[in-house]
């Protein structure tokens, strides 16, 4: 390709909304420009890069047994009615009319439409097992878009989906897809761990994230060291931890003037915070529910709204602290009001701890579950903190940062039998499809990629998704340069190496800097001096490492870039 007849642009400067180096180096190398919020175009750069990560996908995808189709962005609203999911899937789903007030939706995901496919065409279980994927646009409404594409409105993704006549074969299934994932992602030659994670609005009973390591991930996650443990924080359980044996002590009141906060307790009780009780007034679905944690947990509102069956969790209003005689900064489980009560199974453990008195600049100190206070169930509803023993080994967790590009999910029946799915079995009678669920953002892989693989010139590019193999720059305007480096390019061209050759009439600098920014795996340099002395230059954008070719073992050079990797 030359660049001077390519549509091709760089910027020197950040722009201003970009706070992340992966948007940065986007907008800069020319990958993708921008429409509206969360919203991109991507341009030729870029869409060669899509393209890439999407032939991966579809290799492995189809060598894996799965069949690509296609279905439509624009979904009918009976079929989310169906499912459920009309109600419940929350302002991200977006809905609209056409001239007939017939509602439709912009498809955020393709459960609904894919089951539906399933129940019209899959009617018997000779046809089972079925994998059917699609490479598609989707659209959530974000409330905050954010990072370029990585959290963006509108996005490709690839999704998947299964369905299986029994357990076994849905577990068969899943096994398969996971396999499939393992091999793209290290095709693309990421950094990144397998995780249990939250099954969120699309369902189901197990659920798999692939977290590509970065520290500008929006995602937290645990893992341990010393074994195969790895979860998102929504998901992650630690080991418990036991509280040293003490010996039940009478229970106290004390002066705590304007100590409203844990820290501020703490400090002035001289204690830990962990000896300290945390109490969260919340509203599960409008009923008021008061949540104990150890002061120094935080509370995780996705565990809690899953073990109360909760569709909706918020703070509790003043309206409703006020009702209950709860007094901000100072409520506390002993004396409280009859209201149901849960709390972290640490609680169970504490003694002699310290919690508000339910009245105002007032705590108590040594109270004791159960004999000071009730609770109406022990859940697990913390987020794991750093240093947690693992759940699996008694190891220590630790939490890093990543960038999910894949999410994996046993379905079972969520969706078959909300929509009446099925087939028939060997006993002649009706069952519901048993599904899975696979999804890849496709633009999120370019961004963590970047975000895993760069320096201060630019991006450097995995040789598998690479918009160009290599970079080939004529530095001057010496003819013998000027004629050598077009035969060079066509012998690559000849050679099937995918090419973007600099033939514009820019300075070496110009040229030097803008091959780095977009990062190509290899840069082949031809200029005055190197011809004079008989050699031409490789540099290795990863390590900078150069290579010398005489210019009469060209066909050296093609070799090894052939087989650079």
């Amino acid at each position: 390709m030359r660049q001077s007849k390519y549509f091709f642009y760089t910027l020197r400067e950040d722009p201003k909304d970009a706070e992340v180096i992966s948007h940065k180096l986007m907008i800069r190398a020319g990958l993708i420009s921008k429409v509206s919020s969360g919203i991109y175009n991507y341009l030729p750069v870029g869409t060669r890069i899509i393209q890439k990560i999407e032939n991966i996908i579809r290799e492995e995808l189809n060598a894996a047994g799965a069949v690509e189709i296609v279905m439509p962005i624009v979904q009918p609203a009976q079929l989310w009615k169906r499912s459920g999911r009309w109600e419940h899937y929350g302002k991200e789903l977006l809905r609209i009319k056409d001239r007939k007030d017939n509602d439709y939706v912009l498809g955020p995901t393709h459960e609904e439409v894919i089951t539906d496919i399933a129940g019209k065409f899959l009617k018997s279980y000779k046809q089972l097992p079925q994998t059917l994927y699609q490479i598609h646009t989707k659209f959530r409404d974000e409330i905050r878009p954010r990072f370029g594409v990585m959290r963006a409105r509108e996005f490709v993704m690839k999704d998947a989906y299964s369905f299986d006549a029994d357990l076994q074969s849905m577990e068969k299934s899943y096994e398969k897809m996971r396999d499939a994932y393992i091999r793209i992602f290290d095709r693309i030659g990421f950094d990144y761990k397998i995780v249990k994670a939250d099954s969120g609005a699309i369902g189901g009973s197990v659920s798999e994230e692939f977290m590509v390591l970065s520290e500008v991930g929006e995602d937290k996650l645990a893992y341990c060291d010393s074994c195969s443990y790895a979860a998102n924080i929504e998901a992650a359980v630690a080991g418990q931890i036991r509280q040293t044996d003490q010996q039940e002590k009478p229970i106290e009141t004390v002066e705590t003037p304007g100590c409203k906060t844990i820290e501020k307790v703490a400090r002035f009780l001289n204690a830990p915070e962990d000896r300290l009780i945390k109490t969260i007034m919340i509203e599960a679905d409008k009923e008021p529910v008061m949540v104990l944690l150890a002061g120094d947990d935080t509370l995780n509102e996705i565990k809690l709204a899953r073990k109360l069956g909760a569709k909706e969790i918020t703070p509790a209003s003043e309206e409703t602290l006020s009702r209950l005689l709860l007094p901000a900064g100072f409520m506390g489980p002993v004396g409280a009001p009859d209201i149901k009560i849960v709390a972290d199974i640490k609680i169970k453990e504490m003694k002699n701890a310290g919690c508000g008195a339910n009245i105002q600049d007032k705590h108590f100190i040594n109270a004791n579950y159960p004999r000071d206070f009730k609770v109406d169930q022990f859940f697990d509803i913390r987020n794991v903190k750093s240093g947690d023993p693992c759940p699996k080994c008694g190891g220590s967790l630790n939490i890093t940062s990543g960038i999910e590009v894949g999410h994996i999910f046993q379905l079972g029946d969520k969706y078959s039998k909300s929509m009446d799915a099925g087939f028939l079995y060997t006993d002649g009678k009706k069952r519901h499809f048993l599904m899975g669920c696979y999804g890849i953002g496709i633009g999120r892989i370019a961004a963590a990629a970047i975000e895993q693989s760069h320096d201060k010139y630019g991006i450097i590019w995995q040789s598998s998704i690479a918009p160009f193999k290599i970079s080939l720059l004529s530095l001057g305007n010496d003819k013998e340069v000027i004629d050598f480096t077009e035969e060079l390019y066509k012998k690559f061209e000849q050679a099937d190496i995918e090419t973007l050759y600099d033939d514009r009439d820019e300075r070496a600098g110009i040229k030097l800097a803008d091959s780095d920014l977009l990062g190509c795996p290899i840069t082949v340099i031809v200029g005055k001096r190197g011809m004079k002395s008989g050699f031409i230059e490789a540099k290795i954008r990863k390590t900078g490492e150069k290579k010398q070719y005489k210019i009469d073992d060209i066909d050296d050079m093609i070799e090894w870039i052939r087989d650079y990797r």
